[in-house]
C-alpha cells in the first residue's frame, strides 16, 4: 500500500506549461487516483455504503408477508423487486431496516415500499416492487345471456394470472351459484363483483307473502312489496289487510319475514 501511495504522488511539474501539458498532467492524476482506488480493499470502498441488495431484500420480505395476509392462501404470490438507480449510494444503516407500505399502496401490480434506515443517520426511500398474483377464480363455463341465473353448470375453477384483473375476481364457486349475470359474457369470462349481483326474490309493485311466527303461532297475511330486494334484504311492504305499512327481510321468492 505504501508503494502504491507512494506512486500517485506526482510531482509538481516546474516552469510554464501549455494547455495541452495542463490536460495531460490532470489526466495523470485522476488515472493514477483511479489506480489507487482500485487497489484499495473493498471493505474500505463500501462499509460506509448501504448495499442496495439489503435495501431489496428488506422490501421485498415485508411485501411479501403483506401480500399473502392480504390475500389469503388460496392465491400463489410472488413478489419481485424493482432496480434502483446504480448510482444511489446512501450510508450504511448499522441498524436493521425498516419498510412500510405507503398509504394508498396497491397490493397486485405495480406498487412501492417504503424503506427507511432508524439509525444514527436516518434516511429512506420508496422502493419500485411487483407482486404477481396466480390462482384459481371462477370463469364462464359457456357463453350466457344478460339475467341468467348462475348454477353449478354455468361455472368452473381455472387458473388464471391475476395482476391484469384490476376489477376483481371471485374465488368461490358456492357464492357464484344463484347470482344473475348483469350483462351478457362470453365463455371464459372471469366472473368479477361488477358483472353479478344478487338474485332478486321480491319485486316493487308485486303481491308477496308477509310471514310473522314465532315458538307457538305463525301467521300469514297478504303484502305488497314497495321496494326490490335480494336474499336477505330488509324491504318495506304494505299489509294488504290492515293498509300498514311494514318492514321485513327477504326470505325466499315472494316471501318476507316481519316481526310479530
Amino acid at each position: 500500500m505504501n508503494q502504491l501511495i507512494h506512486i500517485c504522488l506526482i510531482p509538481r511539474a516546474h516552469g510554464p506549461r501549455s494547455v495541452h501539458g495542463r490536460r495531460g498532467w490532470r489526466g495523470s492524476v485522476l488515472s493514477c487516483l483511479a489506480l489507487c482506488a482500485l487497489a484499495l480493499p473493498p471493505t474500505a470502498l463500501s462499509s460506509e455504503v448501504e448495499p442496495h441488495g439489503n435495501i431489496l431484500k428488506a422490501a421485498r420480505e415485508f411485501l411479501t408477508e403483506q401480500a399473502r395476509q392480504h390475500h389469503g392462501d388460496a392465491l400463489e404470490v410472488r413478489v419481485v423487486p424493482g432496480r434502483l438507480d446504480p448510482r444511489l449510494r446512501l450510508r450504511a444503516c448499522g441498524a436493521p431496516l425498516e419498510a412500510q407500505l405507503p398509504r394508498g399502496g396497491r397490493m397486485v401490480g405495480n406498487t412501492t415500499v417504503g424503506v427507511r434506515c432508524p439509525g444514527p443517520a436516518p434516511w429512506s426511500l420508496y422502493v419500485p416492487m411487483q407482486i404477481n398474483l396466480r390462482g384459481e377464480v371462477v370463469v364462464l363455463d359457456r357463453s350466457l345471456p344478460r339475467g341468467t341465473v348462475l348454477s353449478s353448470n354455468d361455472i368452473r375453477l381455472e387458473h388464471r394470472e391475476l395482476n391484469s384483473l384490476h376489477s376483481g375476481y371471485l374465488v368461490d364457486p358456492e357464492g357464484a351459484q344463484n347470482m344473475v349475470l348483469r350483462r351478457a359474457l362470453s365463455g371464459g369470462t372471469v366472473l368479477t363483483p361488477h358483472m353479478v349481483e344478487p338474485q332478486r326474490l321480491v319485486h316493487r309493485g308485486e303481491r308477496v307473502t308477509l310471514i310473522s311466527e314465532n315458538s307457538v303461532v305463525s301467521v300469514r297475511m297478504a303484502g305488497e312489496a314497495m321496494a326490490d330486494g335480494s336474499y336477505g334484504d330488509r324491504v318495506r311492504v304494505r299489509n294488504l289487510s290492515s293498509k300498514r305499512i311494514v318492514e321485513g327481510r327477504v326470505l325466499s321468492a315472494g316471501v318476507v319475514g316481519v316481526n310479530m
